[in-house]
């Protein structure tokens, strides 16, 4: 028996062995299309990526026709270098390194030689591409902006890299990818799937038709088209209403959690991402460390919140049962919390309950607040857990969850931070005193601000910022339709909203209103500091304001913060104000407002903290652009100020 078993295993493996190879090599050819086969070629049909619209269905990115220059490496053959190179308008050394990157690559497959010509640039080449062996053009499409804003909330398009290639087998050598914005967010919706068709050449290298007649050639298929919640004009006049300033504005629909506006400044026109000169433009903007125009400040960003974090420690307060509407403290101009420790208030001084407290913004009445928080419990590590836990309800804290690639969790100390800051020793309420007033160690991005606001305008809940509205055929993630409800009851919100409505009756705010819209917000100022010649040196503070309207079935949620802007009421108030009726009116009556924001520049305050390099501002010579309104626009919203010394 045994004499048997080896020789019929032998025999049967090795027939299934013959019947796989006569079954890959005979009966099913598709193989050869993985190879390097030298008779078939492998052309791509590229579709059009899908067009994106607001919330309104005005369209903001398009496509525009754009020509790639392939090359196969091994079939350059007697080239005239010099014409080829005139007619491309590159230099002999760029040539030189192109065809040894594309070798790399692989010697027989098509590989990039020189992407996104226009029509002109690509009509003097397509007379005499015949003449050049090896080479071939393929079609695709770029993206043709409608707008010269929100290029953050776009992103943009670039090539893939060799890592990507590796790890995503849709990809080959010189494909587009979406990166940043909602390109990158909705890649796959957006870039549609390309045709392959598999081109039989003969034993002379012409090609002689399909590979077996098109058996295994696919067509291409658009992109599907995208509409965002953005509100086109909302967007634009929040860059508007940011020029010569730095910072960041969020707006959001309470109800649904739909961002209505993502500003970032300074900010660039998207298009001059687009083309052949996108390479020199990105490094341009990325080489300014300064103002930092790729760096998305609403989302990224993380600042002491200030003043408008008084309405958690408020609340939470409340939920407590520490405070009701009625207790009150007094306040001495400030609020002294240990022997020789004074923390200064702006309030005007004397007794303070809820609503006084908030539209006054009594530092006084919340420190005191604090304090008995956390005093409530004998065990104070347990203690501030509480504390941290009902404000990390409001979505603080954590990555918020929202369709857009990037973004920083902001920061929500609890026991865990404070037993790293104080090892082998105990620790307050009144040493973490500045956790009440937003300072200490509570850091917050401007898009947890609104979504802050938007739970508070909706008495307790919010659902995840989105930035998608609809893709055609498909349903929305039902994880932005969830709703996140805090630990705070609801009971407890009304008093706060009436103190946020007196700001703008009686309070901070009362220079901001507009006559006929119920606003409900508040101030805030963060301390700021920078390190200028090696030494900390406190700067201009940041100006802060949070705000929603109408009071009653709100419909916008916003939050501003300029860098180095000052008093929240100063300049980020007056923004929250226009950006309001801007979106609930789509016009503007308040235009002393408008009139004196679109004026306000900070750059003088800016350039203490260095200007570009000189390189940058010898190669920088972006002129500003005039839209047809009123309002200039700058078609590159980049910092450009002179280093004072």
């Amino acid at each position: 028996m045994r004499k048997v078993l080896l020789p019929t295993m032998i025999i049967i493996a090795a027939s299934l062995l013959l019947l796989r190879l006569f079954y890959l090599q005979v009966i099913n050819d598709s193989f050869k299309l993985k190879s390097d086969n030298n008779a078939i070629k492998i052309q791509y049909d590229y579709p059009e990526r899908g067009y994106i619209y607001d919330r309104n269905g005005k369209l903001m990115v398009a496509n525009q026709p754009s020509y790639d220059i392939m090359v196969i490496p091994r079939d350059v053959k007697n080239l005239d270098t010099i014409e080829f190179c005139q007619l491309l308008a590159i230099t002999p050394a760029d040539f030189i390194t192109k065809i040894a990157k594309a070798k790399v690559y692989s010697p027989r497959l098509p590989s990039l030689f020189l992407a996104q010509l226009n029509k002109s640039e690509f009509a003097a080449f397509q007379e005499k591409i015949r003449k050049f062996e090896g080479f071939y053009f393929q079609k695709r499409s770029l993206r043709d902006y409608q707008v010269n804003f929100g290029a953050n909330v776009f992103g943009g398009i670039t090539q893939v890299n060799d890592k990507l290639i590796e790890k995503n087998p849709y990809y080959n050598s010189g494909d587009l990818i979406g990166k940043q914005g909602v390109e990158e967010s909705y890649e796959e919706t957006l870039r549609g799937i390309k045709g392959v068709k598999y081109i039989q050449k003969d034993k002379y290298n012409r090609e002689i038709g399909s590979f077996k007649e098109g058996k295994y050639d696919t067509i291409a298929v658009q992109g599907e088209d995208i509409n965002l919640t953005i509100d086109m004009e909302l967007q634009k006049y929040g860059e508007e209403l940011m020029i010569n300033k730095r910072g960041g504005i969020v707006a959001i629909e309470p109800k649904t959690g739909e961002i209505l506006a993502l500003v970032t400044a300074p900010n660039y026109d998207p298009a001059i991402l687009v083309g052949r000169q996108r390479s020199k433009n990105y490094t341009l903007l990325y080489r300014d460390s300064i103002a930092k125009p790729l760096y998305d400040r609403g989302l990224l960003a993380e600042y002491p919140p200030g003043s408008p974090f008084k309405i958690l420690t408020g609340l939470v307060g409340l939920q407590e049962n520490i405070i009701d509407t009625h207790t009150t403290f007094m306040c001495n101009h400030g609020f002294a919390y240990a022997p020789g420790r004074f923390q200064r208030c702006h309030c005007g001084g004397g007794s303070r309950d809820l609503n006084i407290g908030v539209y006054k913004s009594c530092n006084a009445y919340f420190s005191n607040v604090y304090l008995r928080t956390i005093g409530k419990y004998k065990n104070t590590p347990y203690a501030v857990d509480v504390w941290s836990n009902h404000v990390k309800s409001f979505g603080l804290g954590q990555f918020m969850g929202y369709d857009l690639p990037t973004g920083k969790k902001g920061k929500i100390p609890n026991s865990k931070t404070y037993k790293k800051i104080y090892p082998g020793w105990g620790y307050s309420g009144k040493t973490i005193i500045s956790n009440a007033i937003g300072q200490g160690e509570v850091l917050l991005t401007p898009i947890q601000l609104a979504n802050m606001m938007a739970t508070v305008a909706n008495e307790g809940y919010y659902y995840t910022p989105h930035i998608i509205k609809k893709i055609e055929g498909e349903k929305i993630d039902k994880k932005y339709t969830t709703k996140h409800v805090t630990t705070i009851d609801k009971s407890h919100f009304k008093p706060m909203i009436n103190g946020l409505f007196d700001v703008y009756n009686f309070g901070t705010a009362a220079g901001l209103r507009v006559d006929g819209i119920e606003i409900c917000g508040k101030t805030g100022t963060a301390e700021n500091f920078a390190k200028i010649n090696g030494k900390r040196t406190q700067l201009e503070d940041h100006s802060i304001f949070v705000a929603f309207a109408p009071k009653d079935n709100p419909k916008i949620a916003i939050a501003i913060l300029v860098e180095n802007g000052g008093f929240g009421s100063v300049i980020a108030g007056p923004i929250a104000s226009l950006m309001i009726e801007k979106y609930l009116r789509g016009k503007i009556t308040r235009t002393d407002l408008e009139k004196r924001t679109l004026e306000r520049s900070l750059q003088d305050r800016y350039a203490k903290l260095g200007g570009l390099s000189d390189v940058v501002k010898k190669e920088m010579r972006i002129k500003d652009s005039i839209t047809k309104s009123k309002i200039p626009v700058p078609k590159v919203k980049i910092d450009t100020t002179k280093k004072i010394n």
